[in-house]
């Protein structure tokens, strides 16, 4: 195919659907922080109702198929967000990956270009949105619907949840609320497993809660501390609770390392500034196109032995999966079986090989992952060398050429990705296998999500609280302030 053709292609449908999308209208004027904060607040109150809403005809699953996923993804199995944000996700990083292998060409400079790239998305985002719900429920909910009557409701309440999902996150995107919804959704969903593991009053296997703090009310009442340091059964404990607030202290502090390199304008003289590159370059990008990848793969491979194999007797599937026929979401065996955490101390410590073998494997393929982003998705030297230049600035001291500016990038970044990438994959292995509260790779999202949250926060703030920031240093008003100024 001729280079530019699928792109004009893409522009050709653009063009002809886009009369008849439904879309959320952009605000006419700018709108206050507090009433987009509120937005917010509704979008996520709607999306976690939808969540505690049993889908309608759908019986229990013999085992989740999108267990590894459910924090990414921001879904709850039997519920309207069975699906959750994964539609978006997957058509937005389809996207990224065909403009990033040029295979779709955009000038993004051009705001014409970004609209149509946005409208290309969103028919994507339709498309799999009706695959998937199709998919999943026929594989998933079929077999234990009779009626296929039911089945149809049940596919058309998946699709419609996610498409009221998809324009939860275009309100928000549009600029009513405040960052992206998907971010938004991702955050709460990995609180609520937080707050669920410190406060939760409901019985646990062991008989005491499942929440940690009203353990050990119990446990102190009961004159028996010996089980709270650590818990049976991956139940929430104090190891998991410190360990929890460890890796958030850890993010944080990574998320803080940068490289500043000077730079100047060339438009104006006199304006100078640095250039970031941060020791988290690709930021949890990595984390989530492994955790999906992992998630697929244990998707396909169950589908597989549940068809072919359920009493494990075939030596060739055996070799990639084995599940457990009492528990058939539970790995026994197989390549699957050293690719998924062992959660928890306790089943570490049966097989420490699998814990290592995972975390492991985890470094390995957010190390991989990591180089293919910053290729794919505009953030190598060479790309970054030409956006300082498309900017209208240089770096002092060398000639204002694509070639020079690449080759001093060239010698920070290839290393900060490997680095930071093997930082994040080792956070997010450990993590599963130690059993921090709401997974590693759901805290690691919540952390990124957070401190993206607060940057923006911070530089409203500021511009709202200028005039603080000009008082003298020696005033105590720049000080009380100074969290949102430059001291």
């Amino acid at each position: 195919m001729a280079e530019g053709t699928v792109t004009t292609i893409i522009r050709k449908m653009v063009f002809k659907a886009e009369p008849y999308l439904p879309q959320v209208p952009k605000p006419k004027k700018k709108i206050p922080l507090s009433t987009r904060l509120l937005w917010c607040g509704v979008a996520l109150l709607i999306y976690m109702v939808m969540g505690q809403t049993p889908l309608f005809g759908a019986t229990t699953p013999e085992f989740d198929f999108l267990a590894f996923a459910r924090v990414i993804f921001a879904s709850q199995q039997g519920t309207l967000v069975e699906l959750g944000i994964g539609p978006i996700v997957t058509a937005g990083l389809l996207m990224q990956l065909l403009r990033g292998s040029d295979i779709l060409k955009f000038d993004f400079k051009k705001p014409e270009e970004r609209g149509i790239f946005q409208t290309a998305t969103k028919l994507v985002t339709y498309v799999v949105i009706v695959a998937e719900s199709i998919v999943y429920g026929v594989a998933v909910y079929g077999p234990g619907v009779a009626d296929p009557n039911i089945l149809y409701v049940m596919v058309g309440q998946l699709m419609a949840a996610s498409i009221i999902i998809m324009f939860l996150d275009e309100l928000i995107q549009k600029g009513w609320g405040l960052g992206s919804g998907i971010s938004l959704f991702i955050m709460a969903g990995v609180a609520q497993q937080i707050l669920w593991s410190l406060f939760s009053p409901l019985p646990a296997g062991d008989g005491g809660t499942i929440g940690i703090i009203p353990y050990i009310g119990q446990s102190i009442m009961a004159g028996d501390l010996s089980n709270i340091m650590f818990r049976s059964n991956q139940l929430p404990s104090i190891f998991g609770l410190c360990l929890t607030a460890g890796v958030i202290l850890i993010l944080v502090f990574t998320q803080g390392m940068k490289i500043e390199i000077p730079i100047v304008s060339t438009k104006y003289r006199g304006f100078s500034a640095v250039y970031p590159i941060k020791m988290m370059y690709v930021s949890n990008i990595p984390v989530i196109l492994a955790s999906a990848l992992t998630a697929n793969a244990v998707f396909i491979f169950q589908m597989l032995w549940a068809n072919a194999n359920p009493r494990n007797n075939n030596f060739f599937m055996n070799f990639i999966a084995q599940f457990d026929p009492t528990s058939p979401s539970t790995p026994i065996g197989g390549l699957i079986y050293y690719i998924t955490p062992p959660r928890g101390l306790d089943v570490a410590a049966l097989d420490p090989g699998r814990a290592v073998g995972y975390v492991l494997f985890m470094i390995g393929i957010v190390i991989v992952f990591g180089r293919l982003w910053v290729e794919l998705g505009g953030l190598s030297p060479k790309s970054a060398a030409q956006n300082l230049l498309d900017a209208d600035v240089q770096i002092p001291g060398f000639r204002r050429s694509n070639k020079p500016v690449e080759a001093l990038l060239n010698k920070y970044i290839p290393s900060v990705t490997i680095i930071g990438s093997a930082i994040l994959g080792l956070l997010a292995g450990a993590s599963d296998v130690l059993g921090v509260f709401g997974s590693g790779i759901g805290v690691l999202l919540m952390v990124d999500i957070l401190i993206n949250y607060y940057t923006q926060l911070s530089g409203r703030w500021k511009r709202k609280y200028q005039y603080i920031c000009s008082i003298p240093k020696w005033c105590l008003w720049k000080y009380l302030y100074g969290g949102f100024c430059t001291i």
